[in-house]
């Protein structure tokens, strides 16, 4: 459990890492992240705010699917918003096009790392990562991430938020990455999840 638990944390920090890099090089960001910031504006809402909310509804609708949360959900909230604020201060911030769209790149590969990583702890997902795990079955997580992904980014965009080719290339790329990470990177199925999730009480036990 030790070593699940140093696993779940180096992964956030990754995914954070990640993030940070794909929010510097200023070419879009994750369908997640823009669905948020658009019923943000919409709403007149803080940013922190309308994230929990729309975090809540997700993981609300994988408890309906059958998918517990787990402690790494909490977790990886924690850690990968800690992460970003960290880690962005210290980004190199490139002017050119070719430094961020090479920012974009690594930034992409830590995300597939990043969430792959956290996901092969098997301690919980997060909100996006669990509502693609719950409806699979029927659809793999790679389709089913990237629906997700894909349609949050247009209501996102419906609601007033900015899309780059960087929000593209994530929505159509990342949930097959994940997918091919976790298979080969850290042998294992993305969809494990769907197996019982640990809860405090067990972990500690």
């Amino acid at each position: 459990m030790t070593t699940r638990f140093i696993q779940l944390f180096l992964s956030c920090v990754v995914l954070g890492a990640g993030i940070a890099l794909l929010l510097d090089a200023r070419l879009g960001s994750d369908g997640f992240s823009t669905l948020v910031n658009g019923l943000r504006l919409w709403s007149d809402t803080p940013f922190w705010l309308m994230n929990l909310i729309v975090s809540a509804l997700f993981v609300l609708v994988a408890m309906v699917r059958g998918l517990r949360p787990g402690i790494g959900t909490i977790i990886q909230i924690v850690v990968v918003g800690f992460s970003v604020s960290l880690l962005l201060p210290l980004t190199p911030g490139p002017s050119s096009y070719t430094g961020r769209a090479l920012e974009l790149g690594v930034a992409l590969v830590l995300l597939g790392i990043g969430v792959a990583g956290y996901l092969a702890s098997e301690l919980g997902a997060g909100p996006a990562e669990a509502v693609a795990i719950a409806f699979d079955p029927p659809v793999a997580f790679r389709w089913t991430y990237s629906a997700i992904q894909i349609s949050a980014a247009i209501v996102g965009w419906f609601f007033g938020a900015d899309v780059g080719i960087a929000t593209l290339i994530v929505v159509f790329f990342l949930g097959p990455l994940i997918d091919l990470m976790s298979r080969f990177v850290f042998r294992t199925d993305p969809s494990a999840q769907r197996r019982a999730t640990p809860t405090a009480a067990s972990a500690n036990s």
